[in-house]
């Protein structure tokens, strides 16, 4: 994690000339975030993790999940394709791919909104409430996985352990995206910028 988020940190300090005015400055404070970032990833080596470790999907996400009309099949188990296999292969807490999935809800909205189907004027308008559909489908989702999970034995039994988990997989999970979209999709950075600050500066979260 620490590897990744270094890397992740020298690419935006390399290519954040090129980035549109109006996200710059928030990609510079992003900069100014490497110790805190670091910070939360010491979390996995100062606390004890009582959850058990199993192999998960590796690449959990909207686009991998089909609605049959009465159920829903997940598809595509064979993990993020740019990670080597062993990497792949490797056992984690299920918390990494719920991450994914929330992050994914993130992306559907603020997509929903990149349409051109709506007027410049009505965004300031429809931006509020595709955030609050995100944070109530976030807990739709997750509070019915951790019901249907409960009995499982790899989530964490502590509250506090579970969400500081959680945590920081979305912390791990956000980086990934901003050098993603650096390398890809340079328009969406801003949305892993604003992914990153919200996680770590968001009332509730400290």
């Amino acid at each position: 994690m620490r590897t990744a988020a270094d890397r992740t940190l020298t690419l935006l300090r390399e290519r954040i000339k090129s980035l549109p005015d109006e996200i710059r400055g928030e990609a510079e404070k992003i900069l100014t975030f490497r110790s805190e970032i670091f910070g939360r990833y010491r979390f996995v080596v100062d606390q004890k993790i009582t959850a058990l470790r199993i192999r998960c999907h590796g690449d959990y996400h909207l686009g991998q999940v089909l609605f049959t009309g009465k159920d829903f099949v997940i598809t595509d188990f064979e993990g993020e394709p740019t990670q080597p296999l062993g990497e792949r292969r490797a056992k984690r807490s299920p918390l990494r791919d719920i991450a994914s999935m929330l992050r994914s809800f993130e992306y559907a909205a603020l997509s929903g909104l990149r349409t051109g189907d709506f007027r410049p004027e009505q965004l300031p308008i429809l931006k509020p409430l595709a955030h609050a559909w995100v944070f109530w489908v976030s807990v739709a989702f997750l509070e019915s996985y951790l019901e249907a999970s409960r009995s499982g034995g790899f989530l964490p039994n502590d509250v506090e352990e579970l969400k500081n988990l959680l945590d920081l997989y979305l912390l791990e999970k956000v980086v990934y995206e901003l050098r993603y979209e650096l390398n890809n999709r340079p328009d969406w950075v801003s949305v892993p910028i604003q992914g990153i600050s919200e996680l770590l500066h968001s009332p509730g979260r400290d």
